[in-house]
């Protein structure tokens, strides 16, 4: 399964916010517009749009925290249509490559709601580790070593 990430244009930002995931999953991850916002306000976050082929299936931002200099994994969404395909697993592994190839990165953090099955067993999948602690915000808290 091969995706692209791809800047949020004006061309594509409509379809972008547009992406839901299901019913069920609202209260595990923040809206992507909200995401667009937040990375105005903080420069060194980078959101996509990710695409399989020509077709936007989802989103991603990623970036450095620069409160404690630790690269984040900090959204990923796959629209309700398209989860189950693989897709947001090869999305994952298209950070973890362009964060493996910076010369500052050696981990990647990131954290989910609890009750979130499926982000758990997907990062625990691709080689993420439970640190067993929350953040401020009571999600748990994984990392990804090199």
């Amino acid at each position: 399964m091969k995706v692209s990430l791809r800047e949020i244009t004006a061309d594509n930002f409509k379809v972008c916010v547009n992406l839901k995931v299901a019913e069920r999953q609202k209260t595990f991850v923040a809206p992507n517009v909200m995401s667009i916002a937040q990375s105005k306000v903080s420069p060194t976050y980078l959101p996509f749009a990710v695409y399989a082929g020509e077709e936007m299936v989802g989103f991603v931002m990623y970036g450095l925290d620069t409160d404690d200099n630790r690269y984040y994994l900090s959204r990923l969404m796959i629209d309700e249509k398209h989860q189950g395909k693989g897709y947001g697993r090869a999305a994952t592994l298209e950070v973890i490559e362009r964060l493996k190839n910076l010369d500052d990165c050696r981990e990647i953090f990131l954290s989910f709601v609890p009750g979130n099955n499926e982000a758990e067993k997907l990062y625990l999948d691709v080689g993420f580790e439970k640190l067993g602690e929350t953040n401020e915000g009571g999600e748990i808290v994984m990392r990804l070593r090199f």
